[in-house]
């Protein structure tokens, strides 16, 4: 099978990560293919159509509302004149019921025009029926002292249009603990609208100066989010939750799927491959630990720079876009990330849109909203296996690593695991050890026989030997003046003398 054939249910031009429109700028799925500033053009021209079709049809109410009462009025121009007000108030009551339900119905409207799954009638209901906190923006904590704390240090620095800065996010922070009931794109069309009336008052102070606006902007933003993170991440009115809990209950289904399947080009039995995957997994994960747009934005940036060095160092060269989805896929299948979803979208609503047009960071996080939506529409043609494979190994019926050979399940297991990895080698070596040691055993119980042997082999020859040669003991022969009974009376021996000449 060609190289290009494995990768057909995988790959992805990149022309398909920029906006439908062709800006240029890259495009998310969260707006329809669309770049930020592409969908909020979109997003107005539906409201203000969808606004006028409601003064229409509220016309078209009012005119047979009077209708109504021309015929009714004529018609009882024969009762008493004082039961005239009565019909009219009522037929203007119902007018005005009539007319306020169309207007709350403009909102829903716009919503599933971009929605088309949105189910906030039940959230509203729920989010009504519980008794909402006053200080719910207003609860302190380390992390959001700290954030208001950088942020008037920032501000000094800036003098002047800092305090102009400072009372306005303040204000902007103040007005939106007002509007808890609104749906998620409401509470992002709040705050997109809030970035770009500072972007453009900044850009005017500071004479089209990007560079400062762009510092300024990402302070706002870290402190704007950080006090209405607990508000307006995963908001009542939203299904994130669901969707969450979808993509969870998806990723576990696929545990099965190996590095083979996708195609990955990344050898973790290399030490350093190895240790950027886990690096590229753990901050995938953390990503769920920030409450600032831009700081989860960093995570991911960072796990992408772990996949590419982790495809370089496997490959012995740079690595290219193709290598990188399918590995990035993979890294998500691993991690399960928590509240993935919420994530996404949090950062596709409240993240300074700058930051997804273009940049790395726009790119990363483009290419993580397509490993998502692949991992949601994953099938059995993706993964070049047939359909009858796909739905038994879902199902939990069968699984691509043998069972019936653990040494095969293991081998396959540890490609797809590090932790399965590190198992297979320790039970490798306790083989080894095993069997070395068995080896050990039995050349010590045979030398312990030959030795058994070579003594009963001994004690027989010297048996043999005494019986051939008996011992024979003679009496021991006696010294030659050892009869003389008067030796005590002989004199003395002569001992040599020396005399003088």
């Amino acid at each position: 099978m060609s190289q290009r054939s494995e990768r057909r249910g995988i790959h992805v031009d990149q022309s398909e990560l920029l906006c439908k429109k062709g800006c240029g700028y890259y495009g998310n799925a969260a707006w329809q293919g669309l770049c930020s500033k592409c969908w909020r053009e979109e997003y107005q021209r539906a409201r203000q159509r969808q606004i006028q079709e409601d003064w229409a049809l509220a016309e078209k109410l009012q005119r047979e509302e009077e209708a109504a009462y021309v015929s009714s009025h004529s018609s009882s121009q024969t009762q008493p004149p004082q039961s005239h007000s009565q019909p009219s108030l009522a037929t203007f009551s119902k007018f005005e019921e009539k007319k306020t339900n169309e207007k709350t119905r403009k909102v829903t409207t716009v919503k599933k025009f971009f929605s088309p799954s949105s189910r906030t009638a039940p959230k509203k209901e729920s989010h009504e029926g519980k008794t909402p906190s006053p200080s719910i923006t207003r609860q302190s904590s380390i992390e959001t002292d700290r954030a208001s704390q950088d942020f008037l240090e920032f501000l000094k620095t800036l003098q002047k249009p800092g305090r102009e800065i400072q009372k306005q996010s303040r204000a902007f922070i103040d007005s939106m603990g007002n509007k808890k009931d609104l749906s998620a794109e409401e509470l992002s069309e709040c705050v997109q609208d809030f970035y770009q009336g500072m972007s453009d008052r900044l850009l005017n102070h500071y004479k089209g100066s990007s560079e400062k606006v762009d510092r300024v902007m990402d302070q706002v933003e870290k402190y704007i989010m950080t006090r209405l993170y607990k508000s307006v991440f995963c908001p009542e009115t939203s299904d994130d939750e669901k969707k969450d809990l979808a993509t969870q209950r998806r990723i576990r289904a696929l545990h099965w799927v190996t590095i083979q399947m996708l195609c990955v080009p990344v050898d973790e039995e290399i030490p350093e491959v190895s240790d950027s995957v886990v690096k590229a997994i753990t901050d995938v994960i953390e990503m769920d630990s920030k409450r600032v747009p831009r700081d989860k934005l960093a995570f991911i940036t960072s796990c992408s720079k772990h996949i590419f060095n982790a495809i370089r160092v496997t490959k012995n060269e740079p690595a290219s876009a193709d290598d990188f989805l399918p590995t990035l896929i993979y890294i998500v299948l691993k991690a399960n990330p928590p509240r993935l979803q919420s994530n996404i979208q949090y950062i596709t609503r409240f993240c300074n849109p700058s930051r997804l047009m273009t940049g790395e960071d726009g790119y990363y996080f483009t290419n993580l909203c397509c490993a998502v939506a692949f991992i949601e529409k994953l099938d059995a043609h993706s993964l070049n296996l047939s359909p009858e494979d796909f739905e038994r190994y879902m199902s939990g019926q069968a699984s691509p690593r043998r069972q019936d050979d653990p040494a095969a399940w293991l081998q396959s297991g540890s490609l797809f695991n590090p932790a399965l990895s590190q198992i297979h080698q320790n039970l490798s070596v306790l083989s080894n050890l095993e069997k070395r040691q068995q080896q050990v055993m039995e050349g010590a119980q045979s030398l312990q026989t030959e030795l058994a042997e070579w003594q009963d082999s001994v004690a027989r020859e010297v048996q043999e030997i005494l019986e051939r040669y008996p011992l024979e003991i003679k009496s021991r022969a006696s010294a030659i003046d050892a009869e003389n009974v008067e030796n005590d009376r002989l004199p003395p021996p002569l001992q040599p003398q020396v005399f003088a000449g």
